[in-house]
């Protein structure tokens, strides 16, 4: 195939962006998204320029760090899908496609198409965890739980916290990657000690970093590869609303 890419381009964070256009030939529809920037990072390096920076690791789908915008979509046009996993069979000869960084105040630029995503991490930190005592695995039995909940919590558990919910929604915000991580604690029995101080002390930094409010558009559910509900807000939202009557 034989595509034209126009690639943002940013030196760094202070430094002013611009698309940057690119004809590639030889992709190969079994590549990878990722693979194709390998391709071109490759044409670049062997004349001598600039290679484009961009985010990955494990490229299974798995860690998150491929966080792109692809036509104007988080993550590219294949639902459930993350970067890594979108293949260029799923474009056209003769295409022309957009590349850009995820775009929130909260997300600043690095380089490139890699963004800053420490927020998540300080989000995590306010309260993502339980307290338990260390030591050996317990039996796994040993602590009972309905099906009903140990489903509700794998669910919201899939979240990879790749910051596709927050780049897709118009108001930067990022209520569905704090609400997936409440709700995954929330429904276990583990997770119940420090069930109302985690819900507060989560929504209070998600908001310290700056993302914005949910207004019910649902593009994070539509963009999040692995199709994370948006009841997980509204969980995470009656969680909140106890905690703040019953916590002085």
């Amino acid at each position: 195939m034989k595509l034209t890419l126009n690639i943002w381009r940013q030196a760094g964070p202070e430094s002013e962006g611009q698309f940057e256009t690119h004809a590639l030939d030889g992709v190969s529809e079994d590549m990878s998204f990722l693979e194709m920037l390998d391709l071109l990072n490759q044409k670049l390096v062997m004349s001598g320029r600039e290679a484009v920076a961009f985010d990955h690791d494990c490229r299974e789908g798995i860690c998150g760090m491929c966080s792109l915008v692809i036509n104007g979509e988080a993550h590219g046009p294949v639902k459930g899908t993350t970067t890594c996993q979108l293949h260029m069979r799923s474009f056209s000869d003769g295409d022309q496609i957009v590349i850009e960084p995820f775009r929130a105040a909260a997300f600043p630029i690095i380089r490139d198409l890699v963004v800053d995503r420490s927020s998540f991490d300080s989000i995590i930190m306010a309260g993502g965890f339980i307290s338990a005592r260390t030591g050996s695995a317990p039996d796994g039995n040993a602590i009972l739980v309905p099906k009903t909940d140990s489903d509700k919590a794998m669910d919201a558990a899939a979240c990879i916290g790749c910051g596709g919910c927050v780049a897709a929604c118009p108001n930067a915000a990022a209520m569905l990657f704090t609400a997936a991580k409440v709700t995954h604690l929330a429904s276990l029995p583990q997770g119940q000690p420090e069930r109302q101080s985690r819900v507060l002390s989560m929504v209070k930094e998600m908001d310290e970093q700056g993302f914005g409010n949910c207004t019910n558009e649902r593009e994070c559910e539509a963009a999040c590869p692995k199709e994370i509900s948006v009841a997980t807000i509204a969980q995470m939202n009656r969680d909140y609303l106890k905690a703040a009557i019953f916590t002085d």
